[in-house]
């Protein structure tokens, strides 16, 4: 899987295209390129919209601009966002709403998920990781859970409910018992209920997936209200308006709490699609080595480090031409 373009009905972008840009950029970067050159790369640009959406992208990439997450002004107006939410939801429950999926403070965490986008609304998260980043929270009750990298979410506890509102990425959770309090995951695009469990959540733009691992949870869909159970050693997929049928668990959405990442006869484009989300710049794969088959377990939290284990054990090389832009290549 290579990056998309920017917008809502982005397409993938080929390497190739994103090799092209990065040339370019590569040229133009020092203020040194001529008259034609430059003429060069405005009709390069010209050309497709893939190369104008590659160029975006590669700039995007090489951007020395400090994160909107540092910026005080992107943090106040995300939490007074959050806030905002967190106060429609007290008024909600004041008011006798009854706390299902469709009203009270559930009610109130969706409307926010349709009003606000995931980015902004993660950059006033109670709890969140940046690029590359793995953290262990144990919350009021005793629960353990894990946020993966580039993930956020709040917590809401109160003397009916467990609430964790998952806003981006992905958390491992281990429940502590709680007779009284269901324990409950959201996201945009539905509800699940633990029942005495250890499992995964990932979320990303058009689906969330589950995993269980020990008991079983409760999946209820947004939109249509469909609700399947999914017990231990089973997955599924599931967005507002379907759940997929259950497939047997993936070992490793439970190994990244451990900072491996496990490759069990998966492709090396699969493994660099994992990458991606802990690695800082971009990290391509030609297509000629894309389907090579990898086995093993890499400590993701180095992923300079998985890419040496790779080209060790592959016929592979990794070319580095700038120090935010990494490809792997055939090897020679």
């Amino acid at each position: 899987m290579t990056p998309s373009a920017p917008g809502a009905a982005a397409q993938p972008l080929s390497q190739a295209v994103l090799e092209q840009a990065a040339n370019w950029y590569a040229v133009l970067r020092d203020g040194k390129a001529d008259p034609h050159e430059r003429a060069d790369w405005q009709a390069w640009l010209r050309e497709d919209e893939a190369h104008r959406a590659a160029w975006r992208y590669v700039e995007g990439i090489s951007s020395n601009f400090e994160s909107l997450r540092g910026q005080p002004e992107a943090r106040l107006a995300a939490d007074t966002l959050n806030t905002a939410a967190r106060r429609l939801a007290r008024r909600r429950l004041m008011a006798g709403a009854a706390v299902v999926f469709t009203g009270g403070l559930l009610g109130a965490m969706a409307w926010r998920e349709e009003s606000l986008p995931a980015s902004v609304m993660a950059l006033g998260a109670g709890h969140h990781t940046a690029t590359g980043e793995q953290r262990e929270i144990t919350l009021a009750d005793g629960t353990r859970l894990w946020l993966n990298t580039g993930s956020a979410i709040n917590v809401h506890f109160d003397e009916h409910h467990r609430v964790v509102e998952l806003l981006q990425g992905e958390v491992f959770i281990d429940t502590a018992s709680d007779a009284t309090r269901p324990f409950l995951v959201t996201t945009r695009h539905g509800r699940m209920q633990a029942l005495g469990t250890r499992f995964n959540v990932r979320r990303d733009a058009t689906q969330t997936r589950l995993s269980v691992y020990e008991g079983a949870v409760s999946v209820q869909a947004a939109a249509s209200g469909a609700t399947r159970i999914v017990p231990a050693g089973q997955q599924t997929g599931f967005a507002a308006g379907r759940i997929d049928a259950t497939t047997a668990a993936d070992q490793a959405r439970e190994a990244w709490t451990r900072g491996a990442l496990v490759a069990d006869n998966i492709s090396l484009s699969e493994v660099v699609e994992e990458l991606r989300r802990y690695h800082p710049g971009h990290l391509g794969v030609a297509d000629e080595v894309a389907q090579i088959k990898v086995y093993g377990s890499f400590p993701i939290e180095d992923t300079d480090r998985v890419l040496h284990m790779l080209a060790a054990a592959l016929p592979i090389r990794i070319e580095q031409p700038m120090p935010w832009w990494t490809r792997i290549e055939a090897g020679r």
